[in-house]
């Protein structure tokens, strides 16, 4: 297998759940098969793996913390369409347990288990007002988009 098939990085810019979705979905079986895979979580994609899964206060300057509240957690998540005020992602869910398939919170539990290495954005965060110690502990690092493409080098990029 060629170098560039063997490495799978993931810029998850989305903060919507079924993008969530998408990424630890093509996360965890590309890392099942063998590949090194990381992810370059930005702007509203931050939110999946932010520490607080609700909505909450953060950041130092007002506007910081009125984005943050907005922004919410990954119980927060909206369905990208057709969310119906929040209930589409509970829906979703409960289809996705119904028959069988992973839910996120099992998707993000395996890609961690799998080895999966995640990076967040150092320009979103400091423009959002979030902190390292705001994030999960399975952060790699906080990194700027030329250290993740270093990172990523020799391998593929997905955008989602």
């Amino acid at each position: 297998m060629p170098a560039s098939s063997k490495k799978l990085s993931i810029i998850s810019f989305s903060g919507d759940f079924d993008k969530a979705i998408a990424v630890f979905t093509l996360a965890t079986g590309a890392a099942a098969v063998g590949r090194e895979v990381k992810i370059f979580f930005t702007f509203w994609g931050l939110n999946i793996v932010r520490k607080n899964k609700w909505r909450s206060f953060t950041g130092k300057g007002v506007l910081d913390r009125v984005f943050n509240f907005l922004m919410g957690g990954l119980a927060c998540l909206p369905l990208s369409r057709f969310n119906f005020l929040g209930l589409s992602p509970r829906l979703m869910t409960y289809m996705m347990k119904k028959n069988n398939v992973a839910t996120l919170p099992e998707l993000i539990e395996s890609a961690n288990a799998l080895g999966v290495q995640l990076f967040a954005c150092e320009m979103a965060m400091v423009i959002l007002g979030i902190k390292k110690e705001d994030l999960v502990p399975e952060i790699r690092s906080v990194t700027g988009v030329a250290g993740f493409l270093e990172e990523a080098k020799d391998g593929e990029i997905l955008f989602i």
